[in-house]
């Protein structure tokens, strides 16, 4: 599928970060004391809460295929970065959106460019103030290398774990397996597999 021209795949991301507001609009909410976090944590969250993560970091290529035979990959580990939000249905499912961005180089200086967007379901458990989601994601993926455009299906589970600084904000870490088939009908079927690793920052509204 050939993508339009302009505008490149990996400032996509970028210009959506910037058209996030800076500073969301709150209720006034009771702090929740410190030495209380253990006794409650399934109370923190119920139904219509909501956050959006903004995460930063690295990916690493792992496992290439052409029609399950293994090939040597040229790409080396690049930068990754994904805004996320999510909406609980009750303490511990939620849903949500997400859509980030890779760059990795090649072995020959040239850039590989991923733009994977789409729909999540997750599931979180809280430990004192410790939060450990589990979500997968599936969606579509413009992947831009050189001259050559395509578009196709993109799917990633991931896990992380944040500790709740606050009632508004929590900081953690971030791991995703990304699955990233081009099925093009024009000979062998290929198939990517990445692995990201980022930090990550979650605002609670």
């Amino acid at each position: 599928m050939r993508m339009p021209r302009g505008i490149p795949l990996f400032l996509i991301p970028v210009i959506l970060l910037c058209a996030v507001p800076a500073v969301f609009a709150q209720e006034e909410e009771p702090e929740i004391p410190g030495d209380e976090w253990s006794g409650m944590p399934s109370s923190l969250y119920s139904r219509g809460d909501k956050t959006f993560t903004i995460s930063l970091g690295a990916i690493f290529p792992t496992l290439m295929y052409n029609d399950f035979n293994k090939v040597e990959t040229k790409i080396k580990p690049g930068g990754t970065g994904f805004l996320a939000f999510n909406y609980f249905l009750n303490s511990y499912l939620f849903i949500g959106a997400e859509i980030g961005g890779m760059f990795s180089p090649t072995i020959g200086e040239n850039m590989v460019y991923i733009v994977p967007m789409g729909v999540k379901v997750g599931y979180q458990f809280v430990i004192g103030r410790f939060e450990f989601p589990v979500s997968l994601m599936a969606g579509f993926a413009p992947q831009q290398y050189k001259n050559e455009d395509y578009g196709g299906f993109f799917l990633k589970p991931s896990v992380s774990v944040f500790w709740r600084f606050n009632t508004d904000w929590s900081f953690g870490l971030n791991t995703g397996w990304w699955w990233v088939p081009q099925w093009t009908g024009k000979g062998p079927d290929a198939y990517g597999n990445f692995m990201d690793l980022t930090v990550c920052a979650r605002y609670h509204f």
